[in-house]
């Protein structure tokens, strides 16, 4: 299983849009998604606090921001 973290914040209009069209997926067979809050660690406020919402893979890699793409996310998860 492969876990992603989806970086946001509450009450943020964009990243409700994400969610909601990743939820709608399609996202890669056995893959979680995990949430976060931008602001609860100071290097993610950093380095995505402007750039949200932030989709990363396990290694930390961003596989989507500010739009959902599902062909995007697909070709970025390729091994």
């Amino acid at each position: 299983m492969r876990r992603l973290l989806l970086l946001g914040r509450p009450d943020c209009h964009l990243c409700e849009a994400f969610e909601q069209a990743l939820r709608e997926g399609p996202l890669p067979d056995g893959c979680v998604v995990d949430h976060a809050c931008v602001d609860d660690r100071g290097e993610w406020r950093m380095r995505y606090g402007r750039r949200i919402p932030v989709l990363l893979d396990e290694d930390g890699r961003v596989l989507a921001e500010g739009v959902f793409d599902p062909a995007a996310l697909s070709a970025g998860m390729r091994p």
